[in-house]
């Protein structure tokens, strides 16, 4: 069943691809392997459970957020060490692929669950695929921000795949318990949207401030 929604969804934006370019080309490659990264998790998160013996709950919270990160996070770290891409760009890219991925997810979920209720429908898209969005997001965002120490690259790189997965193991942890922890899990992800969104203003803010001051 997987493997058609995947060919359902695929097939329209590969064609797309060829009558497309620039930004829109961009953002139709990088959906699409947010398809395809969703679909290689599913096999790689069964084998690991197979393996492992863990139940689903306990798979949630020690084996997929580190399979899905990493997995993310290979076709981002390819485009960015290969084609050195601006910097908007590549966040663009990693939108895109979180996008793709929490879209084939949720698709995926709600089709498989048949009737779904208008609540949980808006859960999984506020909620997991905002989280989704914004792991994926996570490590481009850093490496931007600490584009010049180049010697600190590898560092930062470790470091914020490692907040990724706990970030997004945290988040699976709270919402498999009912009650005020699974409430604050579904509101975690809309909450860091936000503490970003105003980050990034005061940062520009700030940054205009200082080229607007006289140099002395």
């Amino acid at each position: 069943m997987a493997e058609s929604f995947f060919l359902c969804i695929a097939a329209p934006l590969a064609v797309a691809l060829l009558f497309t370019s620039g930004g829109a080309r961009r953002f139709c490659i990088f959906f699409l392997a947010g398809l395809t990264v969703c679909l290689l998790c599913a096999y790689v998160g069964g084998f690991l459970m197979a393996v492992t013996g863990y139940s689903l709950d306990d798979a949630a919270v020690y084996i997929t957020p580190i399979s899905e990160e990493l997995m993310k996070m290979a076709p981002l770290l390819f485009y960015y060490l290969v084609f050195e891409p601006e910097d908007r760009h590549l966040l663009g890219a990693a939108a895109a692929l979180g996008a793709g991925f929490a879209t084939f997810e949720n698709c995926y979920y709600l089709m498989s669950s048949g009737s779904a209720t208008l609540e949980y429908v808006l859960i999984r898209g506020l909620a997991v695929g905002v989280m989704h969005t914004v792991c994926t997001m996570a490590v481009p965002m850093v490496l931007l921000l600490f584009q010049g120490v180049k010697h600190m690259t590898g560092v930062l790189m470790v470091g914020m795949m490692a907040v990724s997965i706990t970030y997004h193991g945290l988040y699976n942890l709270l919402v498999s318990v009912p009650g005020i922890s699974r409430a604050a899990g579904y509101a975690l992800p809309l909450c860091t949207v936000a503490g970003i969104l105003i980050l990034s203003r005061v940062r520009k803010k700030l940054l205009a401030k200082y080229e607007n001051e006289p140099q002395s």
